[in-house]
Order: structure tokens, then C-alpha cells, then sequence
């Protein structure tokens, strides 16, 4: 056909719905063009959510060689309400799709200085490890450390969790998990 030159198209009574093309039609705009958005976009892009950040609130003693829940109880965001930081500190999105979750855990000796061995720290899905982090200092004589966990997790957005282990050793005393900033646990939902 042909081209339409003009500087502005609207609706003929002023509001409504402008439909460009249809069902099946693919709109090509050419590289270079600015699009101005200043009303309300949808269907471009995606969105990042559910999300959620924890820390803890207080410091948690870790029973030497048991594997243990991290209580990430102070909540920094939840966006759907997805986050569970009361009762089983655990993370199950209401949407399916990949999720990029990480975990910081900073800890040290409840005894003595030189006397941290190990720790796991573990990312859980369902109830079973799929992926964790092993720092080892038993040849170090030092008391504190970190470990770090970034992973990307499939979940189905109705039943699937997330929940944050540790397993430690200290050789004077027990481990502890470090409160506030030193310590978090998160995640969010990627573009795909």
C-alpha cells in the first residue's frame, strides 16, 4: 500500500482503545526509534518479582555437626508476600519461572580465637540440598569466616520452597551465625 505521514493518531471519541494491525500481524519499528512512554506500558519486558531479602534479627548458636535451619526472621522485602520469616523461614513463589537466589552467611567461634573448622553453608529446594557452599579453615587459627552461595533455581510457583542450612564445627565451643547485615538470604525472579 502505501505510508501514513502525520505527527499524531488518537481515537475517535478522544479515549479508548487504538489498535494497530491484527491477531497474527507482526509491527516492525525500525532501529533507531525512541519510544516515550508516559502513561502505563504492559506486555514489555517482565517483571523481577516475587521477591524477598532477610536477615537475622539476633544471632543464632549452631549445634556443632547438625544441620540447621538459618533463621532469616527480619524481613526487608517481600513483594508478594512469598517470604515466610516467622514460623518455617522458607521462600515459595507464587509464580513459576527461574529465580537468582543467594545467601551470605557470616559466622564465628562462640569459644575461643583459632578454633573454627568448618562450615556448610546450604541452599535447600524441597527439603534436599542443591547446592552449597564448604569453607574449611581447620588450618587457618582463625574464629570467623563466610560463606557464599549464588545460584539460579527452576521453581513452579505453587509448591516448590527455598530454605537456607548450615552445618558447622568449632573445636572451643559452637558456631554463630553473625545478625543484621553480615548475614542474608534473597532471591528474585528473572526475565526469561
Amino acid at each position: 500500500m502505501g505510508t501514513i505521514k502525520t505527527t499524531n493518531i488518537e481515537t475517535i471519541t478522544g479515549s479508548g482503545t487504538l489498535t494497530l494491525g491484527q491477531s497474527g500481524e507482526t509491527i516492525t519499528i525500525p532501529s533507531g526509534v525512541t519510544i516515550t512512554n508516559n502513561g502505563t506500558q504492559t506486555g514489555f519486558g517482565g517483571v523481577m518479582t516475587p521477591a524477598f531479602f532477610a536477615n537475622p534479627s539476633s544471632q543464632q548458636v549452631i549445634t556443632n555437626q547438625t544441620d540447621t535451619k538459618i533463621i532469616f526472621n527480619s524481613e526487608i522485602i517481600d513483594t508478594d508476600n512469598c517470604y515466610d520469616n516467622t514460623t518455617n523461614y522458607r521462600f515459595t513463589p507464587t509464580t513459576a519461572g527461574n529465580y537468582y537466589i543467594f545467601i551470605t552467611c557470616s559466622m564465628e567461634t562462640t569459644g575461643a580465637v583459632g578454633t573454627a573448622n568448618y562450615a556448610f553453608i546450604k541452599l535447600k529446594k524441597n527439603g534436599t540440598v542443591i547446592y552449597q557452599s564448604y569453607v574449611d579453615n581447620s588450618n587457618n587459627n582463625i574464629y570467623a569466616f563466610q560463606g557464599v552461595i549464588n545460584a539460579i533455581v527452576n521453581m513452579n510457583g505453587s509448591t516448590d520452597y527455598l530454605e537456607a542450612y548450615i552445618d558447622s564445627n568449632s573445636t572451643s565451643g559452637n558456631m554463630k551465625v553473625h545478625a543484621g547485615t553480615y548475614s542474608m538470604f534473597g532471591g528474585y525472579k528473572i526475565i526469561t
